[in-house]
């Protein structure tokens, strides 16, 4: 049977698969779409699996927020190299997965989300649409983590993508009142936070959010580094007081110095601007996704 053009563009049109494994897939299935379609999954099952031990570490950050600041959802998708990463195709997936995420409240892990309908082609899961991606694009690709912020009162999420989107960032700022929340210098102070968390990389938000066992981590590290200085005890706690300070000035936000003003702790920024608009504010949350890194 010949296999026509026509034929080869529906058969793309619903597997997303190349020019030349469509025609092949027609021509193993003597032209039977529905069989094609079938060669092409069990094709690109096959072709994933081969790739999925090969590094990625290249890939995409992806955030979106509504217009209203309300919600909001950021992405990591990896691939090998970033050649791939510039793909439209690879970028049209890591949008699709952000809106997804966006949408779908329920979904707590990447596992639950691969097997979710995709949300561009619910007669498919996210996790074939993947592998379909992997066998048309010829790398192991990678959904590796994702999150969802929700707003509940006064405030704003702002989202921030660095440029290169190999860093991405959501901010929750909490207002004491629906005014102030809505002011615009508000809504730079949120920007500012967002820029702030993409520049300086903190983990928690303040000391106390830190796990005492890390925090008992850091502090015997410390002791250990002094342990054989023929130094008194006192001298020695001063020292890994000083340390774990430097550490906190280094991981919680509020220790951290404004990237844009050095001699203004951002802890004190933020008690500055709740004075100015006349309600408390407070940092309820962050996301800091940067490309190969972390968890």
């Amino acid at each position: 049977m010949a296999i026509s053009t026509a034929m080869i563009k529906e058969l793309r049109q619903v597997t997303a698969a190349g020019v030349l494994d469509c025609k092949k897939a027609l021509e193993a299935t003597h032209g039977d779409l529905e069989k094609a379609v079938e060669y092409l999954r069990e094709k690109g099952l096959d072709a994933a699996a081969k790739k999925t031990s090969r590094e990625a570490n290249e890939g995409m950050v992806s955030v979106l927020v509504d217009e209203s600041g309300q919600l909001g959802a950021i992405v990591e998708v990896n691939c090998e190299t970033d050649f791939v990463a510039r793909t439209e195709d690879f970028q049209a997936f890591v949008e699709a997965i952000v809106r997804q995420v966006a949408r779908d409240a329920d979904v707590s892990d990447v596992s639950a989300l691969l097997n979710r309908p995709y949300v561009e082609d619910p007669s498919l899961s996210t996790g074939e649409r993947l592998t379909q991606l992997i066998a048309k694009l010829g790398e192991n690709m990678v959904l590796r983590r994702f999150a969802r912020v929700e707003r509940d009162g006064n405030g704003l999420i702002e989202g921030y993508v660095h440029p290169g989107n190999r860093i991405g960032v959501m901010v929750l700022l909490s207002a004491g009142s629906e005014e102030a929340a809505a002011s615009n210098a508000f809504q730079e102070l949120v920007h500012d936070l967002a820029l702030q968390v993409a520049a300086a990389a903190p983990e928690y938000i303040s000391p106390d959010d830190i796990p005492d066992s890390v925090v008992e981590a850091n502090r015997a590290r410390y002791w250990a580094q002094h342990a054989e200085e023929n130094k008194p005890d006192h001298i020695k706690e001063r020292i890994v007081s000083g340390k774990l300070n430097k550490w906190y000035e280094e991981t919680c936000l509020l220790r951290q110095p404004f990237v844009k003003d050095d001699s203004l702790i951002m802890g004190d920024l933020i008690t500055r601007k709740s004075k100015e608009l006349g309600a408390p504010l407070s940092i309820a949350q962050f996301v800091r996704y940067e490309l190969g890194a972390g968890e």
